[in-house]
């Protein structure tokens, strides 16, 4: 099985051989099993505490290189009516460590029914649920901490390329 054990530095401005579509709980896992664009099977291994962002180029051990995409998932798009509304939302979901997407006047979360009730029970403060990439702020302390028991995944990649 082709195995990619190399996250290449963003200054590599190189052709990609094939690419992966990932949602953010699975560019989370340091070991995932997944299917390419193309439709090769490949395993992914990451040091732990690793996160691919949509954009990291990985090194497989016959030198292919493969392109991360964030995938599109659901997430809850939340505006509110004034800055005040936006920043005390920011606040009551930092104090629960959820990972957001933090935009001009607008954030992003993972869809949860609890928090979005939590949400809207501020008050001021406007939800969508739409399907959308999902890119959270970095961990404060240069990385984001997780909660997650499985760390091996497989996954099916639904993306694809465009010569």
């Amino acid at each position: 099985m082709l195995e990619f054990h190399t996250k290449l530095p963003h200054s590599h401005a190189i052709k990609n051989d094939d690419s992966v579509a990932l949602s953010y709980d699975i560019r989370q896992k340091s070991r995932i099993r997944v299917t390419l664009a193309s439709g090769v099977e490949a395993a992914i291994f990451m040091p732990r505490g690793t996160i691919l962002r949509g954009g990291d180029q990985l090194e497989a051990t016959d030198g292919r290189i493969i392109k991360v995409i964030a995938a599109e998932q659901a997430v809850l798009k939340v505006t509110a009516d004034s800055p005040k509304a936006l920043t005390r939302a920011c606040y009551h979901l930092g104090n629960r460590h959820v990972p957001l997407e933090i935009g001009d006047g607008w954030l992003k979360l993972e869809t949860d029914d609890v928090l979005k009730q939590m949400l809207l029970g501020l008050g001021d403060i406007r939800i969508d649920e739409i399907d959308s990439p999902f890119e959270p702020e970095a961990g404060a302390y240069g990385g984001g901490h997780h909660h997650h028991h499985a760390d091996d995944e497989q996954v099916h990649s639904h993306h694809h390329a465009h010569a």
